[in-house]
């Protein structure tokens, strides 16, 4: 195991800051400079000043990274985490709906790939998408990949007009509502705080739907003791963190996403040594991408 002294050498040689999300494994969020979800990993990632990044995530996190940081070596603890999401839009289907409908904006959520975004007219998170959708003068908007975090859109901005794809994250597209119900029946003064990429059923019966760090506020500033959560296990970290004294609920089928829990401790320490696994992205890509990831940052 990794000392504190021989990690902050290590990371001085390659001028390297860690970023870590939510959903990476405890002793790698430890370690991190910065902990968040994929809007504020986002801005830090913006403007940071460093050689080297780190990016405890998933790819797609590393390849916004490096968009906003094309001179910059960012480089992934283990470069099979992959998010499944990413890759559940076919880019043709975006070209489809442009020749279809008029006045479209095509909105990506920020878990896409590189190509998906050059497709796309600006990016967004769960964090913003509400808000940025609202700012967009297009009546129709075409919400990819995700149709869960989409249809919560939707919900909240119902003067537009809204196209989805069959997209989902398979780790909050398969949590049972009949886990939720049970877990509510156990603890019936639990608040049900929900992220927006769960099926519908999830939604429906939550208190609080919001973003991974709106999750963690919600827990923090609620006067509730009792939560049942229905995002990643990871969150839970630093639920306690924040307040270890109150009771925080998962459902039985521990909503765990393995790409990310492939960045551990081991592997972060790893590619500060040797500098591998450095995130590539096509040079005729970057600025068209970059374009949807700037807006995002503006809109927002």
């Amino acid at each position: 195991m990794i000392n504190d002294e021989d990690l902050t050498a290590l990371k001085k040689q390659r001028n390297a800051v860690i970023l870590a999300h939510y959903y990476a494994a405890p002793e790698v969020q430890d370690v991190a400079d910065y902990v968040g979800d994929s809007f504020y990993l986002s801005k830090i990632a913006a403007g940071i000043k460093c050689s080297t990044i780190v990016f405890a995530g998933v790819k797609f996190m590393g390849e916004c990274a490096k968009i906003l940081n094309p001179q910059k070596d960012v480089l992934m603890p283990d470069d099979r985490a992959d998010c499944f999401m990413a890759h559940m839009i076919d880019n043709e289907f975006i070209k489809e709906c442009r020749n279809k409908f008029e006045d479209l904006a095509v909105v990506c959520y920020i878990n896409s790939t590189t190509e998906t975004k050059v497709c796309s007219d600006v990016c967004v998170t769960s964090s913003n998408a509400v808000n940025i959708v609202q700012k967009l003068p297009n009546k129709n908007i075409l919400f990819i990949p995700d149709k869960n975090l989409g249809r919560h859109v939707a919900m909240q901005v119902p003067e537009k007009n809204f196209i989805f794809n069959d997209g989902f994250c398979p780790i909050h597209e398969h949590m049972r509502i009949q886990e939720i119900l049970a877990l509510k029946k156990a603890h019936p003064n639990a608040a049900v705080l929900a992220h927006p990429e769960c099926n519908e059923e999830i939604i429906n019966t939550a208190d609080y739907i919001g973003s991974t760090s709106g999750i963690l506020n919600y827990a923090a500033q609620n006067h509730n003791t009792e939560f049942i959560i229905a995002t990643e296990i990871g969150i839970m970290h630093k639920l306690k963190l924040a307040n270890a004294k109150k009771n925080y609920y998962f459902p039985d089928t521990v909503p765990k996403c393995l790409n990310m829990k492939l960045n551990t401790l081991d592997s972060v320490v790893k590619v500060l040594k040797n500098g591998s696994n450095s995130v590539h992205v096509a040079e005729e890509l970057i600025e068209p991408a970059r374009r949807t990831l700037v807006r995002m940052l503006e809109l927002a």
